[in-house]
């Protein structure tokens, strides 16, 4: 028995060396599957990469030839510091190439003193630049960035320039957007300045923000004050008040309060400005309104009352005038379309009198046409007319829901009331429905010319969604009400910021009159 169980034992351990395998009763030339399986298998393993940590061909030629040095073959020295450094890898940088390449006496010199002309560059902008010439990725930190793109820009390095506008444009903010758009004015990156106008036109009313006030240069302001992108908050009377503010801020820049204390700082000062003004020699520096120059002979006014009658503005003393230019940008028709804005511009005494008087008279002669001439709006879009003479208004829903509104100011019988509702914006000739605190036109039916724009923002104020309707005209019954946009609620984020452009009344016709007036037949 003993043999016997031996001989099993023994007949078990072969057929574990051979394995066991139906395919072996098969013919010779008959493939094995689990053959072939083990054949996979093996290929796989042999093919399949095994990780393990080493130092990447770019990180070991930055270790080693450019932060240690090695087999440097010529010295650069600026600004206090000395880099070693390789003229074959200088050769990327456009100005290195330019000069070992041409008959520069540089060409065959082993140490190089570099002149740096322009005070952003500092020794860390060098390094980060020269460093760029050994590696294929830079850490470009926001705060560093303008720096090193003006290191970028001297070298010729066109790579890291590149590198330097994606950083900015996507760390545009209040406390980036003036230094990055003089900074891309400067160094020629015309994307980024054209990307921190639209965040400025964005966001100076939306976001309003006392450092920014001070950032911004007047001929900043007038660019932006005179875009007909700018997304206004309320009506026209609002980014009056922003100039007054930011003017403000300007001529008094040490002052550090909030914004909440900014508008009641800056009357106080100009109401304290004014009383000087008027009661000293100062009022016989008056600059004309027109030119924004001293006339060469002034009768300086004699007494207080004198002063009084001359009513010179604010913006025509010296202190003022030179802000006028931007001033000049406001759309003064839809400030004085309403009675307390009105008041509050004749009190200020900010603006001055010629410019309200030329107004006034504008405003009346629309009203006559609107009323006696059956003017019932615009026929068609002059796009360059409708932006510069549209009035500028908006509104901020801080969250979903029902919202109607209108927005105050005579609009010569055409009463809208925007509504927004289950993500329609409705517009609505309002005429006998709802009260109105003025006079609506009868005429059965009146055009509008509009643009309504809509957009959120993040922390930063960068758009996260945006929508527009284009330029429209829309021709409403009275009573009538039309929806002008459909909103994907999938893309609504809130709160949402609605700017919109709108017309009522059609250009000046400029028609020959026979001059004949009186009465007419009924």
């Amino acid at each position: 028995m003993g043999a016997w169980s031996s001989r099993l034992i023994s007949r078990e351990k072969v057929q574990e060396t051979t394995g066991s395998c139906e395919c072996r009763k098969r013919r010779r030339n008959s493939e094995c599957q689990c053959e072939s399986d083990t054949d996979d298998e093996q290929e796989r393993l042999l093919n399949t990469p095994r990780r393990k940590k080493l130092k990447s061909t770019s990180k070991y030629i930055y270790q080693t030839l450019f932060l240690n040095g090695e087999n440097s073959d010529i010295k650069i020295c600026a600004l206090g510091q000395e880099w070693s450094l390789h003229k074959i890898y200088l050769c990327q940088s456009g100005y290195f190439s330019s000069m070992f390449s041409g008959s520069w006496k540089e060409s065959s010199m082993s140490i190089i003193e570099l002149e740096i002309p322009d005070h952003n560059i500092d020794p860390e902008a060098l390094q980060v630049a020269f460093g760029s010439l050994y590696r294929d990725d830079v850490l470009i930190k926001p705060s560093r960035v303008i720096s090193i793109l003006a290191a970028a820009c001297m070298l010729q390095l066109d790579g890291l320039i590149q590198q330097c506008g994606e950083t900015m444009k996507e760390t545009i903010s209040v406390k980036t957007v003036c230094c990055y758009h003089t900074a891309a004015g400067t160094y020629g990156l015309d994307s980024v300045k054209k990307k921190c106008l639209q965040w400025l036109l964005n966001n100076l009313m939306t976001h309003q923000s006392v450092d920014l006030f001070k950032e911004l240069s007047i001929k900043m302001m007038k660019q932006l004050i005179s875009s007909p992108d700018l997304f206004v908050m309320q009506v026209e009377m609002d980014v009056y008040t922003a100039l007054k503010k930011w003017m403000f801020l300007q001529l008094v820049p040490s002052w550090n309060g909030s914004l909440k204390q900014l508008l009641t700082e800056a009357d106080c000062w100009l109401s304290k400005r004014r009383r000087e003004f008027q009661s000293s020699q100062a009022c016989c520096f008056q600059v004309d309104s027109n030119t924004g120059e001293q006339p060469k002979e002034a009768t300086p006014p004699t007494t207080l009352s004198e002063c009084e009658e001359k009513k010179v503005a604010f913006l025509e003393s010296a202190l003022g005038s030179p802000f006028m230019a931007v001033f000049r940008h406001l759309r003064l028709q839809y400030i004085v379309g309403d009675l307390a804005s009105a008041r509050i511009i004749e009190r200020d005494a900010v603006i001055p009198s010629e410019w309200l008087s030329s107004v006034y008279k504008q405003q009346w002669f629309t009203m006559l046409r609107a009323e006696q001439d059956n003017d019932t709006g615009p026929q068609e879009i002059n796009k360059e007319e409708f932006e510069g003479n549209s009035m500028r208004c908006g509104r901020k829903l801080a969250k979903d829901g029902d919202y109607c509104w209108r927005w105050t100011g005579f609009n010569f019988g055409f009463d809208l009331l925007v509504t927004y509702t289950n993500r329609y914006i409705i517009f609505k000739r309002n005429t006998l429905n709802q009260p109105c605190s003025g006079s609506v036109s009868l005429q059965p039916r009146r055009n509008i010319a509009f643009r309504l724009r809509l957009a959120s923002f993040d922390s930063n104020g960068k758009v996260i969604c945006s929508r527009t309707s284009g330029y429209q005209i829309l021709s409403l019954e009275k009573d009538q009400e039309q929806v002008v946009m459909n909103l994907d609620s999938r893309l609504l984020v809130f709160p949402l910021y609605i700017c919109c452009n709108f017309l009522c009344t059609s250009p000046e016709r400029r028609m020959e009159s026979d001059g004949q007036t009186g009465s007419t037949d009924c």
